[in-house]
């Protein structure tokens, strides 16, 4: 059986559409960072745990394997901006950006439609990403439209 190519691999997955994150975790000096994922997903509900998947190449991952503590917060139709900016590299995607501590001090984002604050309990390396698991400590949520993503492009659900 061959091997199926990276880019048609991507396009394929592509298919399933998905909301989009914002992950969020401090380093050892208490210094804010974040990155969009939308590789997230809830893994079980007794305990509740959820799931984000970290690319190896990603300068965040270190913070997600250490830190105890990490956010998810999912995003509104009207915060493409805010996925464009923490997908972005080479600055300080919390510069100018308002955000709160949770309860656990991870940094939490304003006006999305759910936050998630984790107590990271396992990373599982697979492939070139490492698997973050996360027990939800504490979480909240709002009514809205969630912002998607499908076939590579931002989506609405109207």
């Amino acid at each position: 059986m061959s091997r199926i190519e990276k880019q048609q691999f991507r396009r394929i997955c592509g298919k399933f559409a998905s909301g989009i994150t914002v992950a969020t975790v401090l380093d050892s000096t208490g210094a804010c960072h974040g990155m969009t994922a939308n590789s997230f997903t809830s893994v079980s509900l007794t305990p509740p745990l959820v799931l984000i998947c970290v690319d190896h190449g990603a300068r965040i991952r270190e913070h997600f394997r250490i830190g105890s503590h990490f956010g998810i917060n999912i995003l509104s139709a009207s915060q493409k901006a805010l996925s464009d900016r923490f997908a972005g590299s080479g600055y300080d995607r919390f510069e100018g950006i308002g955000w709160y501590p949770g309860e656990t001090g991870v940094p939490l984002l304003p006006d999305v439609l759910a936050t998630i604050e984790c107590a990271r309990v396992n990373v599982v390396t697979a492939g070139d990403h490492d698997i973050v698991i996360g027990e939800v400590v504490h979480a909240d949520c709002r009514d809205g439209e969630p912002l998607v993503f499908y076939g590579g492009q931002y989506r609405s659900l109207g």
